[in-house]
């Protein structure tokens, strides 16, 4: 199994190319298929045909085949271009506010968040499948930026505070990790070779009409035709159901293991599953797109589902893997028990104490150091952390909610207050250049903005610095439902405000180009076919851009080109934090080994004088952010 992110994303990169060389030749033996049955229907294969009457039917059949397959793939894959989102929309999901004042939404919303910190990606769109009694969630999403994850309403009624972290923990390891992407190409991929049997049954029904205006009731090639496509189409989904099942079931246990590591609670997992066991619902959706998306979730979706097309282990496998010492037989005394009275999650927090408690209990091995206290991690210590948020991680994330005042996190997600509480991060303390910013606002928004964003500074004043970069990333989300005029305006006046004095601070550099990456995503989703494979050699002068942005000394910055680019002796030429802008698209194409070494080179600079400032922690994490390397919280406040 792999054992950091980098190596994960290696393998899944090789995944993907396997899984569309598998669907390939799937598509091959499809459209082989065709091929000869149009070949009878149209009587091209006796010996007194002439060869290029053969090659053109075969031509024609072929592209048509490959064209039917591709376009309802490509069309499908537009469909969801929408996001997570998107997909929780199609399967009956109701978005759960911002502000929600509901106890059970509030909860799960708390639950995403807390995650959301400690692993280091963007706070999701969170939806709830109001129809649906089984137990079950997913992720879905493109990439972190249009993420989301939805739950049942028979998870959120069920499940006690533990087995709901557990169970989002192990979606986030599919957010993290990249699998979604894989996931949301399956759907496009089976569901352009599912169209060909819809087309096939669509011809059948036309060849059934014409035949019965044909007096003589032959000649007609057409049902023959829409019987292969059927046939065809049918077997291929087969082969398809079996591909993606199989590349599911060996990602469920490593999701399984990584919901353990972040919360170091095997307890809340395994509680989760033995309640999908035990229970009648069990974790089977209702609705009809159940099959479409049954590879994304949590459970199987779909109930008495042959093994060879199960797109999950065996829930005994499952469990047993989290709990060494599970007997199969508890699930039949919980079945007789709950079948008499279902257990009911928030009833079992108020039992066991969780209705206050938001973390596990503290990890039995020694926590990381506190890094902004003055110690300074080795660079591999860093990079082991990327992706990889521990139950320390958790604490740490946290211990930053919890110190960020009450009124100011119900900001982030309030409509109305939301942009006025960015823009007041950014408002500065010297009267002059404060009243410049204030100008500029009242020119982009008007009176009533400004004197908010003013607000909202004072209230500010007090905030204690470490938090203010998580406390806009909260604000992420609520944003990101503007819309798109709103957005661009956000941008334009962020770059009003940071720009009034003439210079630019670290936590101006990092809130600004982390916002920007963020509505940007947002509005202009990546393609589907996205590919990192550029190495470091061909990004030499990005890299050296950036190391040299975070060393503070020649000798740092040699310490950095030391693990990056160790055969290139490139000058040393100091540089500020704007000097990154025109590096970020390069960098963000890296491929995994690239983004690994990386990551070790800008550790190694910032480390190289001992110590790690909270401006080095939040170049840091955006560096991590723009590359899609989740870090989690490297310090607790």
């Amino acid at each position: 199994m792999a054992t950091n992110f980098f190596e994960r994303q290696r393998h899944l990169r090789r995944m993907s190319v396997r899984l569309v060389l598998l669907f390939a030749i799937a598509v091959i033996g499809i459209i082989a298929t065709v091929d000869v049955v149009v070949l009878l229907a149209f009587g091209a294969l006796g010996s007194d045909q002439q060869p290029s009457r053969v090659i053109t039917i075969l031509a024609l059949a072929s592209l048509a085949t490959a064209g039917a397959i591709g376009l309802a793939t490509l069309y499908r894959m537009a469909t969801l271009r929408g996001g997570g989102g998107k997909v929780a929309r199609e399967l009956g999901g109701d978005y759960v506010p911002h502000d929600t004042t509901d106890f059970q939404l509030r909860r799960l919303r708390n639950v995403v968040e807390e995650i959301a910190i400690a692993s280091g990606v963007p706070v999701p769109e969170i939806y709830v499948l109001q129809n649906e009694s089984g137990i079950n969630a997913f992720a879905a999403g493109w990439s972190t930026s249009d993420a989301a994850v939805a739950v049942t309403r028979g998870a959120l009624e069920r499940l006690n505070r533990d087995e709901l972290q557990g169970v989002i923990a192990h979606e986030f390891s599919h957010v993290v990790n990249g699998d979604m992407r894989l996931n949301i190409r399956l759907i496009g991929l089976l569901f352009g070779i599912l169209f060909l049997a819809v087309a096939g049954e669509t011809i059948l029904r036309a060849g059934a009409f014409t035949r019965s205006r044909d007096e003589k009731g032959g000649g007609n090639p057409l049902p023959l035709i829409g019987i292969a496509l059927v046939v065809a189409g049918y077997i291929g989904v087969l082969i398809g159901r079996i591909i993606k099942a199989s590349v599911s079931r060996k990602r469920e246990f490593l999701a399984d293991a990584s919901a353990v590591q972040y919360t170091r609670q095997p307890s809340g997992i395994a509680g989760a599953l033995k309640k999908i066991a035990g229970l009648s619902t069990g974790s089977a959706l209702k609705s009809p797109k159940a099959e479409e998306v049954a590879h994304m979730l949590f459970g199987e979706g779909l109930r008495k589902r042959v093994s060879l097309f199960a797109t999950h282990p065996p829930l005994p496998d499952r469990i047993k893997a989290l709990d060494p010492s599970f007997d199969p037989a508890e699930l039949e005394a919980l079945a007789q028990q709950w079948a008499q009275s279902p257990p009911v999650g928030m009833q079992e927090d108020i039992a066991l104490g969780l209705t206050e408690r938001k973390l596990g209990p503290p990890p039995t091995t020694q926590a990381p150091a506190d890094f902004a206290a003055g110690g300074a991690p080795p660079p591999a210590e860093v990079v082991s952390q990327v992706a990889a948020p521990t139950a320390a991680s958790y604490q740490r994330a946290a211990s930053l909610l919890e110190q960020i005042p009450a009124e100011l996190r119900a900001k982030t997600q309030s409509v109305e207050h939301v942009v006025p509480l960015v823009l007041g991060l950014l408002l500065s303390n010297d009267p002059a250049v404060r009243a410049k910013q204030m100008a500029d606002l009242t020119s982009l928004f008007g009176p009533a903005v400004a004197d908010a964003a003013l607000r909202e500074a004072e209230a500010l004043t007090g905030l204690n610095p470490l938090l203010r970069l998580p406390l806009a990333e909260l604000a992420f989300p609520a944003l990101r439902h503007r819309s798109a005029e709103e957005q661009e305006a956000l941008l334009d006046a962020v770059y009003a405000l940071i720009h009034a004095d003439g210079r630019i601070s670290t936590f101006e550099y990092c809130l600004s180009t982390l916002l920007h990456s963020e509505l940007y995503q947002s509005m202009h989703p990546p393609p589907h076919w996205h590919s990192e494979r550029r190495s470091l050699r061909r990004s030499a002068n990005e890299v050296a851009t950036l190391l040299a942005v975070l060393a503070e000394n020649e000798a740092a910055f040699r310490a950095g080109m030391a693990i990056a680019l160790p055969n290139l002796n490139l000058p040393y030429v100091r540089r500020n934090v704007t000097d990154l802008d025109p590096v970020w698209h390069v960098l963000r194409e890296l491929d995994p080994d690239g983004k690994e070494q990386l990551i070790k080179a800008a550790v190694a600079v910032i480390a190289y004088d001992g110590r790690m400032s909270l401006d080095e922690i939040e170049l840091l994490r955006t560096i991590c952010g723009i590359l899609h390397c989740p870090l989690p919280p490297l310090a607790a406040a």
